[in-house]
């Protein structure tokens, strides 16, 4: 028994002397200067980043440098008239706008004259139709009493008319001026209008369904100063 284990302890020593071997032929030993394997989970170290193209560097000032000479002074243009565009600047117009803006602080005349407009053909419209319920809040009440009039006579006889704008030309300031606690602005309206009143029977007794007439109309608006009621009201009609 003794002389078969010492075989096999020959046998596995020298097989644990190959394998020893071996594995330092594939391996090698540490000499202490080997890289340290990377740590995928460690970020790596950012390259620093370049200083950008000299075109893209802000210069800073030099403290040997010339003081900087402040920018030239640009003068602004002087405003222009008051009512540039609206009234001739000497006019009696200009000088009833100049009042009226004294005494309410928030008018803007330029807004009144884009509200005269649409008031212009919202009245001229609904007298045609025969709408009171339109033009009450939009007239001063002896207007209304005076359209509400024609209507009803018109209606009377059994006729109907019918008016269509084709376009407004012209909407200019001609008057301005404060009475008392009222404003007052007159404005002369230049439009292209097709109308036309039939009888109870359906013919045409008045203007043409198709043929465009010019229309001048010159028209007073009016409101208290300071009221809380913005609405200028229509107070007189001319032509």
């Amino acid at each position: 028994m003794s002389d078969g284990f010492d075989i096999y302890t020959v046998i596995i020593l020298v097989l644990a002397v190959f394998i020893f071997l071996r594995l330092r032929s594939v391996l090698g030993t540490r000499t202490g200067n080997e890289r340290r394997p990377s740590d995928p989970f460690v970020g790596r170290p950012q390259p620093k980043p370049e200083p950008p193209a000299n075109d893209k560097v802000i210069p800073l000032p030099q403290r040997n440098s010339e003081p900087q000479r402040p920018a030239p002074e640009v003068a602004e243009p002087e405003p222009g008239p008051r009512w540039s565009g609206l009234v001739d600047p000497d006019s009696a117009a200009a000088l009833g706008l100049d009042r009226i803006a004294e005494a309410e602080g928030g008018f803007d005349a330029r807004a009144f004259v884009a509200g005269a407009r649409s008031a212009y053909e919202m009245i001229v419209t609904a007298f045609a139709a025969g709408d009171r319920k339109t033009l009450k809040p939009l007239l001063a009440r002896d207007v209304f009493e005076s359209f509400s009039a024609a209507i009803a006579d018109r209606e009377n006889r059994g006729e109907t008319m019918e008016s269509n704008f084709v376009s407004i030309d012209k909407s200019e300031i001609v008057g301005a001026e404060v009475a008392g606690r009222t404003a007052q602005i007159t404005l002369r309206f230049v439009s292209k209008l097709i109308t036309v009143t039939r009888d109870r029977g359906g013919a045409v007794i008045d203007g043409s369904p198709t043929e465009i007439v010019d229309l001048v109309d010159v028209w007073t608006f009016a409101r208290e100063l300071n009221a809380r009621d913005p609405n200028w009201r229509l107070v007189a009609t001319g032509s």
